[in-house]
């Protein structure tokens, strides 16, 4: 049977409590977190961000300059000894030639692969908006979500009040 969790959000009115609750979270256990902010802060990403694990998108990039690659190459020589193509007096299936298209390709294929990467691990388009977003959050405030098995929402509740936050509900 699957635990039953809860999601308990934090309103914060400044960057220092938010990123104060954060670290506190972090030290109790508490990894599975959302954090909404109206600009972006880069002392609260670097709270999120330290034990993160690298991102997989870097694995769609190689994947798709790879593919790219191997396709420049395979493109170009194909063609070359499909139709007898002589470039440069070089043999049809010289490599130098054909260079240019295979780095092209790479490029092509990288930027696109990195693109679907980032869509399908991001989960995207989200269709619905997320139940703990607030309007006041693109304005002037910064929520903290921690996702949390219920018996320990009142631990995070306690924590999120003792950081500063203006208001704690679930």
């Amino acid at each position: 049977m699957a635990a039953i969790t809860e999601t308990v959000l934090g309103v914060f009115a400044h960057v220092d409590t938010t990123v104060r609750a954060l670290e506190e979270l972090k030290s109790k256990g508490y990894h599975d977190l959302t954090v909404y902010t109206p600009v972006p802060v880069h002392e609260i990403e670097d709270v999120l961000e330290r034990d993160r694990p690298v991102s997989p998108v870097r694995l769609f990039t190689l994947i798709g300059g790879l593919t790219g690659t191997a396709s420049g190459f395979f493109l170009t020589i194909w063609s070359a000894m499909q139709w007898g193509l002589i470039t440069g007096g070089k043999p049809v299936a010289s490599i130098p030639p054909y260079v240019v298209i295979a780095f092209e390709l790479t490029i092509l294929f990288g930027g696109v692969a990195t693109l679907l990467g980032m869509v399908v691990l991001a989960r995207l388009p989200r269709l619905r908006p997320s139940p703990t977003f607030d309007p006041r959050f693109t304005n002037d405030r910064f929520g903290v979500a921690v996702h949390c098995a219920a018996e320990r929402s009142a631990s995070v509740r306690q924590i999120l009040t003792a950081a500063g936050a203006e208001e704690v509900k679930a």
